[in-house]
């Protein structure tokens, strides 16, 4: 029986993934951070207006661990980590797989400045010549990482500032096709102070009425990751899920149940920061790869 080519000509970078992870789960373990399994299959994901969960008989295969990791930090665990499989439906594209995989990890008694240190100290682990070479252009690793706010990105790149883009419902355009091609492109950026009303379960800055305490990583152009400072107030994370569901239904997507378990232990849950880094995404960055498919054994067209 002849062998499979596509299979074949993936394992160095296959080999590479394997040792990338090995140095990730270190990295974590060193810093007293304890890894955790959740389920994958849930009652209910966080309803978001632009994520679509996979169904699973009358439950549903999670969009994120980020639930139950939270519930861990409401009953007392104080760093986690995970790295697990997760769904979306209809994702697909050259850095997009409906299955794919995550790293997440959470601190308690941190916000997402702690985060974007350790984003820092996590790459420069992974690439300790602290140059990447990605699609022929050099990133900067060694120096402090690029900090720029959403509305500084906008004014800098889009074609309609900030609150234009968002009264005219042109956000997400405006950032795919004019400021994301920009970020990261010689230092890694993080993107940070989203509109408060698209970073539904994050916390409101302090200082900063309407904008939240979140971050995305971008390096090469390409999102990375996507993190906050947790909200606690389960009231107000509540109408946030609630506002959320609206949206998804006005869109004519299937209703979300409440995550009734999670909101109810959510008061419990001390301050804190976790993000969501795609796991698979950063394995193209580090493997200098032109499409997520090279960097997974079995995209869904070779089952």
């Amino acid at each position: 029986m002849e062998g499979n080519w596509a299979l074949t000509r993936k394992r160095p970078r296959l080999e590479q993934r394997a040792r990338i992870v090995q140095t990730i789960r270190s990295f974590f373990v060193q810093r007293q951070y304890l890894e955790v399994e959740t389920p994958h299959r849930i009652p209910g994901n966080a309803p978001e207006a632009c994520i679509d969960a996979i169904g699973s008989d009358d439950w549903f295969l999670h969009t994120s661990p980020e639930l139950c990791m939270k519930r861990l930090l409401a009953a007392g665990y104080q760093r986690l980590f995970q790295i697990c499989r997760c769904w979306r439906a209809e994702e697909r594209g050259a850095r997009h797989l409906p299955e794919f995989a995550m790293l997440e990890w959470y601190a308690a008694q941190c916000d997402y400045h702690h985060l974007m240190a350790e984003c820092e100290e996590l790459l420069r682990t992974l690439v300790p010549s602290g140059r990447l070479t990605y699609r022929s252009r050099n990133i900067d690793l060694s120096q402090p990482f690029e900090r720029l706010t959403v509305a500084e990105a906008f004014q800098r790149h889009a074609r309609l500032d900030l609150r234009q883009a968002l009264a005219a419902g042109r956000f997400d355009e405006q950032l795919a096709l004019h400021v994301e091609p920009h970020l990261g492109q010689q230092r890694p950026t993080f993107l940070m102070e989203y509109p408060l009303e698209l970073a539904a379960l994050a916390r409101s800055h302090p200082a900063r009425p309407g904008v939240a305490e979140r971050f995305e990583l971008y390096l090469g152009g390409m999102e990375l990751a996507n993190a906050f400072s947790e909200l606690t107030d389960a009231g107000e994370q509540g109408r946030r899920f609630g506002v959320e569901e609206a949206l998804r239904r006005e869109a004519g997507k299937p209703p979300y149940p409440v995550p009734e378990k999670f909101l109810a232990e959510l008061a419990a849950m001390p301050e804190a920061a976790g993000i969501a880094l795609g796991l698979d995404r950063l394995v193209m960055l580090l493997t200098d790869a032109e499409a997520i498919d090279q960097v997974v054994a079995f995209p869904p067209e070779l089952l």
